[in-house]
């Protein structure tokens, strides 16, 4: 196993234009960091291991590519988990598919987390192409109150408030660096010793909530995590589900993938509650939150 500054795990399913692009644009911004490239393929069927290969050989500029083959979709916990016993990083980047890194995105994060020891786990401007934040990179823990303000709109009239907004973390500001509750698996810079201490990715989830969870152990274990707007990439975000208006037009996602994501998304919420805030809250609260999820879903799925 290669020690490197950074290992880089992408988990790929269906996005071989997307993915290449994703590597090339690491290729060609990385230049203080060593780092390692690990590509989990989910059992893609639109030959992206093939061009992968292809171009690992064509682009291998002295750092280490590879690529695994899965041969079943293992969903974005476990195939993390997978790519990480091939990791020898320092730290982990675990980098969506679906994403293009900027200029000293990652040479810029390395350096973040060797200068703050108390990090577990950053992440830095996830734009996406519509020049926004991804919001899920900039998050509060979705408590009730919190995902009742948000669900119902009431976040979006009161942006900015602490009380109403804590969904997204509305109150703080996006052009500095901070520590938020959570951020996405889009981005995602681990430090090696704080996700051995959590035990990595919880495969219950499949698709969605995963970096939720994996934030929330790590927040148990008094580790910090930070957003830093100094560095960015873009994300098409969604691609391989086929669920966000942002990727649409990149996503070649069917309509069974469709609907097995709106099915992962919302029992992702499902186990993210039962674990995390089933004791903290009275038995009422739970099956009001359960009750919004199911109605959210069908709503959802009559959309597709």
């Amino acid at each position: 196993m290669k020690k490197v500054d950074v290992s880089i795990v992408i988990v790929s399913f269906n996005t071989r234009e997307l993915t290449v692009e994703c590597i090339k644009s690491i290729v060609r911004t990385v230049k203080k960091s060593s780092y390692e490239v690990i590509v989990v393929d989910n059992d893609s069927e639109d030959d992206s291991v093939k061009s992968l290969k292809h171009e690992a050989r064509i682009m291998n500029h002295g750092s280490t590519f590879k690529i695994i083959e899965n041969k079943e979709n293992f969903g974005f916990s476990k195939a993390n988990n997978i790519g990480i016993k091939e990791a020898g990083g320092r730290y982990i980047l675990f980098l969506n598919s679906d994403t293009v890194v900027y200029e000293n995105t990652i040479d810029g994060m390395v350096k973040f987390m060797d200068q703050n020891k108390g990090a577990g786990a950053a992440t830095c401007f996830v734009r996406l192409p519509n020049g926004n934040l991804d919001d899920a990179a900039h998050r509060g823990f979705p408590t009730p109150w919190r995902a009742l303000s948000h669900f119902s709109g009431l976040s979006k009239i009161v942006s900015h408030s602490k009380f109403f907004a804590g969904y997204s973390l509305g109150h703080l500001s996006l052009s500095e660096t901070h520590e938020i509750d959570a951020l996405a698996g889009a981005f995602m810079i681990v430090r090696r010793e704080a996700g051995e201490q959590v035990g990595w990715w919880d495969e219950d989830f499949f698709w969605y909530g995963d970096d939720l969870d994996f934030c929330y152990r790590l927040k148990e274990k008094d580790w910090k995590i930070y957003f830093v707007p100094e560095f960015e990439i873009l994300h098409y975000k969604g691609a391989s589900g086929g669920l966000k208006k942002h990727s649409k037009v990149v996503s070649s996602a069917t309509q069974e993938t469709r609907r097995r994501a709106t099915d992962a998304r919302f029992n992702a919420m499902r186990i993210f509650y039962n674990k995390h805030y089933k004791d903290k809250y009275p038995g009422i609260v739970r099956g009001l939150v359960l009750s919004g999820i199911n109605l959210k879903k069908i709503i959802e799925e009559m959309k597709l």
